[in-house]
């Protein structure tokens, strides 16, 4: 659904909990690619604000987690604002502000589950947030950000920032068999919920399988299960 009516827009204004932003920009935020690919439109798509949302994001967990986090080197305080700010932290976001059902979306991507996708729904989020800050300011998109995000960094304050799977797989399968994992999609359901199973090999032995709403998020649970799998057992030889 696009945001066809007043309605949809005042509803939409009211759960992020800001000002009004004039509509063509929140209607911008909201436009996919996609859409401009296939309607003869001249508007602009929403990936310069996405551009513009993901610095302030940027800024705003920088400040926060150097006041918060005082001990904190720089390499920790990367690693947790990485955490905070990656795709599908921001992808549950948008799902709580039901950022989905306003994406304006072209028929191909719409068909292929994009409204529920990870990377659309960040990208929208990412884009609302630059919005905010073209109309209202720093303050105004920081204060958005800290209260949308708040349950994100308390869980950073609670577990710390999680070590990447990915990162640490590479780093135990190369050192073991001297080349990197490599990630296979296996299978891909679309539907009213796109589905990803990955499998992640090394040396023609699958060490792990996981499933994920994303390509990233099942490739990140198949590094998980490779992870476990592989710190339990002796060594495969090479």
């Amino acid at each position: 659904m696009a945001l066809a009516t007043s309605t949809d827009y005042d509803r939409l204004v009211e759960r992020l909990g800001v000002k009004p932003l004039p509509e063509g920009l929140l209607g911008q935020a909201l436009t996919h690619a996609s859409y401009l690919n296939e309607a003869d439109s001249t508007a602009a798509s929403n990936e310069r604000l996405e551009f513009l949302g993901d610095s302030v994001l940027g800024m705003v967990f920088a400040s926060v987690l150097f006041d918060q986090f005082p001990d904190a080197g720089e390499g920790d305080l990367t690693k947790m604002r990485a955490e905070i700010v990656r795709g599908t932290s921001l992808a549950r976001v948008a799902e709580r502000l039901g950022l989905g059902e306003h994406i304006i979306l072209g028929r191909g991507e719409e068909t292929a589950g994009g409204r529920t996708r990870d990377r659309n729904l960040a990208g929208a989020l990412e884009a609302v947030i630059g919005a905010v800050y073209q109309a209202h300011g720093y303050r105004a998109a920081k204060v958005l950000t800290r209260r949308l995000l708040k349950p994100e960094l308390e869980q950073i304050h609670r577990e710390g920032a999680r070590v990447d799977a990915k990162s640490s797989l590479q780093h135990l399968v190369q050192a073991r068999w001297h080349e990197p994992p490599g990630y296979v999609t296996v299978q891909e359901a679309s539907g009213a919920e796109h589905r990803f199973i990955v499998e992640v090999r090394v040396a023609g032995t699958t060490l792990g399988r996981g499933e994920g709403r994303s390509k990233r998020e099942a490739q990140q649970a198949a590094a998980q299960e490779a992870l476990l799998a592989l710190t339990s057992q002796p060594k495969m030889e090479g």
